[in-house]
């Protein structure tokens, strides 16, 4: 089965064919970095890892470029109320958020390329516009002729004509219509500036990632990312004015992540019903968000609830459970229970490829990994040993990596506690020859208490960390 992608612009599943064979070029559309980086943020940086990990599971060479956009409006705002320097604090931001993505095991990028690092190649895709009438300066700003593109809306299927009704161009802005978008904005006072053809100014937010994308990717890409919030105006815009320029189809893709929600609103900073990243992360485990993603599925809305977060707690220590060692006096499968664990490894690769295949669907390669980790736990409760279990361990842990998933428990925290918890397991174990019943069960429920679960069989007891 051939990949599908869904296409925001055809609105269905395409087969997946690359411009060029076996690679794929990849844009997403970065943070704007003016405060702390929220987990809806982390949503899109977690989703289009996903793709690219898989793309590259399934043999393709991918380059992924990443911006920032580190001059804007927000940016020059806040620089303002902190008495800071728009440069100093854009950088702090960058720096913070490349840590938790690093954090959140998301791969870095082939390319972080940033707008105040592009200004040549935004001056000269403006200058070009201009030249082929599709833009046009006005005291200082440049704009662009929405009314020159035929095909203006089509990303987003809104008509031109239903926006242009009530559209007014905002205080300051000298437009030929009042839907045109600035692609150079004058400098005002005290603002940081680069010098133009039109005057000292900066560049529009659209014209900076088109730039970027012409400078790293070339002018036609595969796949261009961002959450689904983005579809308009600025994946709009930049479909537009990329055309325009070039006489070519953009991008063959346009992929879009839906987004994180807070009690039934998107969350962002301007709503202030935000959870940090770094908040997020001092409670949990990073592959809690990389879970509550994955089962979610990319283009669907994801709640954020402490309900969502436990249950995703709950399905991490589920596929965790897989990966524990065989019980003691394990005496081993027969050759048809090897041969039959074997088997459902290949079964779950085979249904995890075929979910991932269509539409990079999720959720239901997790339900192949579960059932993996079913089989494992029976083939363990079956008395396999380490080596007849090693095989489909191995396939969980490749699997689970090409969704980004470490599985790793924490290792240090075992060591320290391991010695008292097995010498409580003792207690309770003469506790239970003695038949002292409630004694033997206050020690598994305070261990429990304590996120130690005990697992008993008929060759002993073992314990593992509840997530």
């Amino acid at each position: 089965m051939a990949i599908k992608l869904y296409s925001t612009l055809s609105r269905k599943k395409e087969p997946f064919e690359t411009i060029e064979p076996g690679k794929v070029r990849m844009y997403v559309c970065g943070v704007t970095v003016y405060n702390k980086a929220h987990i809806g943020h982390a949503m899109f940086a977690l989703v289009f890892d996903v793709i690219r990990r898989y793309l590259t599971y399934r043999g393709y060479e991918v380059k992924q470029v990443i911006n920032f956009t580190d001059v804007d409006d927000k940016i020059i705002n806040r620089a303002n109320q902190l008495g800071t320097d728009p440069a100093a604090l854009a950088e702090h931001y960058i720096n913070e958020f490349r840590a938790q993505t690093q954090a959140l095991n998301v791969l870095p990028a082939t390319v972080n390329p940033r707008a105040t690092q592009e200004m040549p190649q935004i001056i000269r895709m403006i200058e070009g516009l201009i030249e082929k009438g599709y833009a046009y300066p006005s005291e200082g700003d440049v704009y662009f002729r929405v009314q020159r593109d035929p095909q203006y809306g089509k990303l987003s299927g809104r008509k031109l004509d239903e926006m242009q009704t009530g559209a007014k161009a905002d205080p300051g802005e000298i437009k030929e219509n009042p839907m045109d978008f600035a692609l150079w904005k004058k400098a005002k006072p005290g603002e940081p500036y680069w010098e133009s053809p039109w005057g000292p100014g900066r560049p529009g937010w659209h014209i900076e990632c088109s730039a970027m994308n012409l400078s790293h990717l070339g002018e036609q890409i595969d796949i261009h990312g961002g959450g689904n919030d983005l579809i308009f105006p600025h994946h709009e815009n930049e479909i537009a004015q990329t055309e325009s320029y070039t006489g070519k189809p953009f991008a063959r893709y346009w992929v879009h992540n839906g987004m994180l929600q807070f009690g039934g609103e998107k969350m962002s900073k301007s709503l202030g019903n935000l959870v940090t990243i770094e908040d997020f992360l001092a409670k949990h485990d990073a592959d809690v968000l990389r879970f509550m993603v994955l089962n979610s599925g990319y283009r669907n809305p994801l709640t954020y609830t402490d309900e969502v977060v436990e249950q995703s707690e709950r399905g991490l220590e589920r596929l965790r459970s897989a990966l524990r060692g065989a019980l003691p006096g394990a005496k081993g499968l027969s050759e048809e229970g090897r041969r039959a664990l074997a088997a459902q490894a290949e079964a779950a690769k085979a249904g995890f490829i075929e979910s991932m295949d269509d539409d990079i669907n999720t959720s239901g390669a997790l339900s192949h990994l579960f059932e993996l980790v079913r089989a494992v736990n029976q083939a363990r409760a079956d008395g396999a040993t380490d080596s007849d279990l090693e095989g489909a361990q191995s396939m969980l842990r490749e699997l689970a990596g090409v969704l980004g998933l470490r599985l790793a428990e924490t290792k240090e925290k075992e060591q320290g506690a391991a010695p008292y918890i097995e010498l409580l397991i003792e207690v309770r174990r003469e506790l239970r020859k003695q038949k002292l019943w409630a004694l033997s069960d206050m020690v598994r429920d305070r261990l429990a208490a304590l996120g130690v679960v005990l697992e008993d069989s008929k060759e002993g007891t073992t314990w593992r960390y509840q997530a």
